[in-house]
């Protein structure tokens, strides 16, 4: 696996390989788990050349958020991406990314990004955004990978793709979990032992509220009151859970069938979120 701190060096090495190569490209943050590591395997196999990043992204951060104790494992992560397969690596530093300050946005539409996880992190996905422009103008791949387990962050991207005409497939990965149902996050390290015991309870009551739908509940804003009380009788502070239409994340009909339910919720410090189509 090679290594590129520069976009030019990177762009470089992607010329070198060819035209005619099929590039994948699958953006992370860095401490990588099974997850991260299911979606390079993905990109193995639409690709011939698998390109990954790590850039941890300030424009993402709201002031207050864990901009700067956000776990750095480039070690271990970079041992992690070769053994699954990736050929090149780019883990620009601030000023390569940004050697500015960022002047251009690309900015969503209030309807995706200031609704569900954007009423509680304004600006969240004009960064999201943003740097994952820049990260496709930069390496201009074929197609890109992003998981499910953001899944208002996945429709962002897709519709920007759409939106700007660029010539990149958006391919979801499926959301990874741990034997007990906690979705994979790079957080779930911050949790303590007695709150890691706890989080699976997130996954669970997820998998009540979707039940209740496909048993013909479709009172959803009962349902998302009462996993709402739940999380909070169990020490949860939940920011939301919430029924949505799949395709845009807008209130569903009661005859809707293409649903997702979608949470957020801090455990102690931890703020862990999570999704399940119905």
């Amino acid at each position: 696996m090679h290594i590129h701190e520069t976009i030019a060096g990177l762009r470089a090495a992607l010329k070198e390989a060819g035209p005619t190569k099929r590039v994948a490209l699958v953006p992370t943050m860095g401490n990588l788990h099974e997850g991260h590591v299911a979606l390079m395997t993905q990109a193995r196999g639409l690709a011939d050349t698998v390109v990954a990043t790590i850039f941890v992204n300030r424009l993402q951060f709201r002031p207050g958020e864990d901009f700067d104790k956000y776990p750095r494992t480039f070690q271990s992560d970079g041992d992690k991406l070769a053994a699954a397969g990736v050929d090149h690596l780019f883990a620009p530093d601030e000023a390569e990314m940004y050697p500015q300050p960022q002047g251009y946005h690309v900015e969503p539409p209030p309807e995706h990004a200031n609704i569900i996880e954007g009423e509680f992190r304004p600006g969240h996905f004009r960064g999201v955004a943003t740097v994952v422009m820049k990260l496709f103008q930069i390496v201009q791949p074929d197609t890109a990978l992003f998981g499910k387990k953001d899944f208002q962050q996945l429709l962002v991207i897709r519709n920007m793709a759409r939106d700007f005409n660029l010539p990149i497939e958006i391919v979801a990965g499926e959301t990874v979990r741990a034997a007990d149902g906690l979705a994979l996050s790079s957080r779930n390290g911050y949790l303590s032992e007695a709150e890691r015991l706890e989080a699976p309870r997130l996954f669970r009551t997820l998998t009540k509220v979707v039940s209740n739908i496909r048993n013909g509940n479709r009172d959803f804003a009962t349902l998302e009151r009462q996993a709402l009380a739940e999380m909070a009788e169990h020490g949860w502070s939940p920011d939301y859970i919430a029924v949505r239409n799949k395709i845009d994340l807008q209130l569903p009909t009661a005859h809707e069938s293409r649903l997702v339910v979608l949470a957020a919720a801090r455990l102690g410090s931890t703020r862990l979120i999570d999704n399940l189509e119905v």
